[in-house]
């Protein structure tokens, strides 16, 4: 990939990652590195190692080219869990991370499914596009990072009961729902989609039915019927995507309503 198509990418992705990133707190699931907390200081290394996992990622594609019979697919998988730039981008920006992992599955299942070299090469193109933007993220977030301006990258969920701040917590947890079915973790998405539901969304529902009923409603739908149900007929990423962004939009409306009722609550008092 050019220069330019680099630099064309970070600069699409600018806004929508600025305000993902100044809005949202960073979180991660697991044990994550302390570079994460210190993005700026370790560019150099990310950047290393995304010209390393192009290398890889096209070493496998070489391979499947050639005919190799000692070439296993799941390789993909081990280089990108291997490199400290997975948990940089997942913390981050989510969808970002989520499109790397569709990258990888498309390479994966077209070698797999014994695909034409042109077919998997495309795949191959849109991986490494993946990457790229994944890396401008990373350095619009690191220059955020050293004015303060998100948040610390926390290893424990803060669990928010009440407020607005349960709205943006859910609209994380279905970034993250897109990533784990991009993971092809199925199972694991699902799941937490209904936790988010119980855990989350049912804390708020009072607040919202008094305001605005059939939102409560259709939002209700959407958790457990219509989002579990795009995850179990396997429709593909982007699907799932169109789904959760549907719902994050509604998701917006219901923070507007729950900030009204706080100020509401105030005046009163």
């Amino acid at each position: 990939m050019t220069t330019t198509l680099k630099k064309m990418g970070a600069l699409v992705l600018a806004s929508a990652v600025t305000l993902a990133m100044v809005s949202g707190k960073a979180m991660a699931n697991g044990e994550i590195g302390d570079h994460v907390n210190n993005l700026h200081a370790h560019i150099g290394e990310y950047t290393e190692e995304v010209h390393w996992l192009e290398s890889k990622f096209g070493s496998v594609v070489d391979a499947y080219e050639a005919k190799d019979k000692a070439l296993k697919t799941d390789a993909l998988i081990e280089y990108w869990e291997e490199v400290d730039f997975h948990s940089a981008i997942e913390t981050q920006y989510v969808p970002i991370y989520a499109s790397i992992w569709q990258g990888i599955y498309g390479v994966k299942m077209a070698i797999d499914g014994n695909k034409p070299i042109q077919v998997v090469r495309e795949e191959q193109e849109k991986l490494n596009h993946a990457l790229w933007q994944a890396l401008g993220a990373v350095k619009l977030a690191s220059q955020y990072q050293k004015k303060g301006l998100v948040d610390a990258v926390k290893t424990t969920e803060k669990e928010p009961t009440t407020g607005p701040e349960v709205i943006d917590d859910i609209k994380t947890r279905l970034d993250r729902v897109v990533a784990k079915y991009a993971e092809q973790l199925h199972e694991v998405a699902t799941t937490l989609v209904h936790d988010t539901y119980l855990q989350r969304f049912e804390g708020v529902e009072g607040d919202l039915i008094a305001q605005d009923a059939a939102l409560v409603e259709d939002l209700e739908k959407d958790f457990n019927v219509t989002l579990p149900q795009a995850i179990s007929k396997d429709k593909g990423v982007d699907s799932v995507r169109k789904v959760v962004e549907t719902m994050q939009t509604k998701l917006d409306r219901a923070r507007v309503l729950l900030v009204e009722a706080e100020k509401s609550r105030k005046d009163v008092f």
